[in-house]
């Protein structure tokens, strides 16, 4: 467990900040690390948890259920026994989908009981989940999808505005304002994200509403994240103006870094290819793998990755990072309740 901040500028930072996110997940903060594939394993995931956030570890990252199982024991042991979760991401293709309710069963059985589901909604593994009692969050990318996951009987939902690095949906909505329509149909827990990487935003999004915000791009030049150097390097080095947009054509919108990769793969794109085939070993999951983060090679691969990249300033422990965001929460909502005592 962390120990609780100093005074930041006169100002004491909670060693919890309770909302219905935090209660449900019994975290002390309402921080999210969401499932990046291949980069959210087990030391990265239980860097998060040990600073008071959530994790979830990418089932599909494993190359087989062993490796999986023994990542959750991995995981288990270096978050000290605290709760950490697992992320499923479910596709149109069957039998993959099979392949995540295995994927469920494994982390049912070595006592996982938090889940972030994404891609299509998670009716296959709702049976095993509600049967064990487990929570499960639902991430999404429009309101009428959530307001469906709602009444299909998830626990909270995870809503992303078209910033979100990665697989952001075809909603052409920024976070904030999906997540002022949505909090006026949901009656669920709410985490928003895309685009966020600052205490700043943090706190706005509290005050909109919600109740714990979902971030992924700041935190990949972590130390703890399972990449290359040279890779962590790079991120640092990009600003908020170093990520696109490819694939929208496909309706499989994909936010990524600015590299060589994705500006061969745009061009592409408006060169007329409509089909997964056309683009070649340019999107395959295992070239960004084998590539950009275990050889280094920042310009191969789809390197998923929003605009809040900008706040990744350097190679840095997870702790201290959620360290800074946490003062930068502290500091953003200081002054606007000094601002509305005013009055």
């Amino acid at each position: 467990m962390t120990q609780p901040l100093a005074p930041v500028a006169g100002i004491d930072v909670p060693d919890r900040w309770p909302t219905r996110i935090t209660e449900l997940l019994g975290i002390r903060w309402p921080l999210l690390l969401g499932g990046m594939m291949w980069l959210s394993d087990a030391r990265l995931v239980a860097a998060m948890v040990r600073a008071g956030g959530m994790g979830f570890i990418t089932a599909r990252s494993s190359r087989s259920d062993d490796d999986f199982r023994q990542a959750l024991r991995q995981c288990r042991e270096l978050s000290g026994g605290l709760p950490f979760g697992v992320n499923l991401t479910l596709s149109r293709r069957a039998a993959h989908n099979d392949a995540m309710l295995v994927r469920l069963r494994i982390a049912l059985e070595e006592g996982v009981r938090l889940f972030e589901t994404a891609g299509l909604p998670p009716t296959p593994l709702l049976p095993d989940i509600r049967e064990a009692g487990a929570v499960v969050i639902h991430k999404c990318a429009h309101v009428r999808h959530a307001v469906a996951a709602q009444n299909m009987g998830v626990d909270a939902v995870t809503l992303v505005g078209m910033e979100e690095g990665g697989h952001p949906g075809s909603n052409p909505l920024p976070t904030f304002l999906n997540g002022a329509y949505a909090l006026e149909q949901l009656h669920l827990p709410l985490a928003l994200g895309g685009g966020i990487g600052h205490g700043r935003q943090i706190a706005a999004a509290l005050a909109l509403g919600a109740d714990a915000v979902v971030m992924g791009s700041v935190f990949t030049p972590a130390m703890e994240t399972p990449a290359h150097a040279a890779y962590k390097q790079r991120v640092v080095a990009t600003d908020a103006h170093g990520t696109r947009a490819v694939l929208g054509s496909l309706g499989d919108t994909w936010r990524i870094l600015d590299n060589e990769n994705a500006r061969k793969v745009a061009a592409l794109e408006q060169a007329g290819a409509r089909s997964y085939a056309e683009f070649g070993d340019l999107i395959s999951g295992d070239r960004t793998q084998s590539l950009a983060y275990q050889a280094g090679q920042h310009e191969e691969g789809m390197l998923s990755m929003g605009p809040a990249v900008g706040f990744a300033r350097a190679v840095e422990p997870v702790a201290d990072i959620v360290r800074r965001l946490q003062e930068e929460c502290v500091r953003a909502s200081t002054r606007f309740l000094q601002m509305t005592a005013r009055t």
